[in-house]
């Protein structure tokens, strides 16, 4: 096999890496792939740190001997733990690590209130304290462990009442004062980016690390010249600790997931809710607003309305955008 045929590698301490070859797979369709997901020492992030590096040491010998010609630690726990052993170990090919987009979130909000989801392992080390004590003076950073989360991805479970029960104890408490992004900080994470827009509504902007982590492998193959330029589209092959059919399924089904991240209301969606600066219309689905009436002294009477096709009220008056709904009829439910 020539050096560029060789397959690039991830490793994720299950599935989760999957949304980081996802994306690199849209910029990179022309390589080939090998992810290696260890589901059977799943999560990583409740382990002791020295446990996590024999486990990611395990991992990442295991596609070298595949015949890896770059390795993809697609894992934030793991990168924590390990990502200099076996840079260390591994010289001679690009070991690419992932780390929560802290700092495109502050470079676009600064100044701004930034929660991080992650691990408890991830939010723990001296890694991630390090990389927060860069912009502390930048902006409001707030790290919350979210045990237990990814193994909702694990199990294929991406939306229901015990998903949304979970998200809404979880992020309840940093709704009171609104927040201008979340970092996610778990490559299982974007897997419930829907789920979670749901809990948090249409106004933080949400951010992984999948597209910088892309893009750097794709700048350290160039430079290498390991780039695979001819041959067409390339092939990805799933292996697991498990090594059941139906995590290889799911493997499968997660690289091709879209989830539609849009409010889409059917029948009576609205509840109603008075407050001193008017009436509000919330979503039965997301929670969000979706019919502000506010009456200003001296100023006439205006509504936003917000709704999965999106469009402006002022004075009975509408713009009429794609698909949109009768504002009258809305406002009358």
């Amino acid at each position: 096999m020539q050096n560029q045929d060789r397959p690039i590698a991830f490793f994720d301490s299950g599935l989760g890496g999957i949304s980081v070859l996802r994306e690199t797979v849209r910029l990179l369709p022309q390589e080939n792939y090998l992810y290696y997901g260890d589901s059977l020492h799943a999560p990583y992030g409740v382990r002791p740190e020295a446990e996590i590096r024999a486990l990611a040491g395990a991992a990442a010998e295991q596609l070298v001997q595949a015949g890896a010609k770059a390795l993809v630690v697609a894992c934030n726990t793991a990168t924590s733990a390990a990502i200099v052993q076996l840079r260390e170990a591994y010289p001679d090919i690009p070991v690419i690590g992932t780390e929560p987009a802290l700092k495109p979130a502050v470079e676009k909000y600064p100044g701004g209130r930034i929660l991080v989801m992650a691990t408890p392992m991830t939010i723990r080390p001296e890694k991630f304290q390090a990389l927060k004590a860069q912009y502390d003076d930048q902006a409001e950073i707030i790290g919350l462990a979210c045990g237990g989360l990814m193994e909702f991805v694990e199990r294929g479970e991406l939306r229901g009442e015990a998903l949304d029960a979970y998200l809404f104890d979880k992020l309840g408490p940093y709704l009171k004062v609104p927040v201008d992004a979340i970092v996610l900080g778990c490559t299982h994470y974007p897997f419930l980016t829907g789920a979670i827009r749901r809990i948090v509504g249409r106004g933080p902007e949400i951010l992984d690390g999948s597209h910088g982590v892309a893009m750097q492998l794709g700048r350290r193959l160039a430079a290498a010249g390991m780039l695979r330029t001819q041959g067409g589209a390339g092939t990805v092959e799933f292996r697991n600790s498990l090594d059941e059919p139906e995590i290889l399924a799911l493997s499968r089904t997660l690289l091709q997931y879209r989830e539609d991240l849009e409010c889409r209301p059917a029948g009576r969606h609205f509840f109603r809710k008075k407050s001193k600066k008017g009436l509000h219309f919330f979503c039965r689905v997301c929670y969000t607003v979706l019919v502000r009436s506010c009456v200003y002294p001296g100023k006439k009477e205006e509504a936003y309305v917000f709704s999965w096709r999106i469009y402006y009220l002022r004075r009975g008056r509408r713009v009429r955008g794609r698909g949109s709904r009768k504002a009258e009829s809305c406002r009358s439910r």
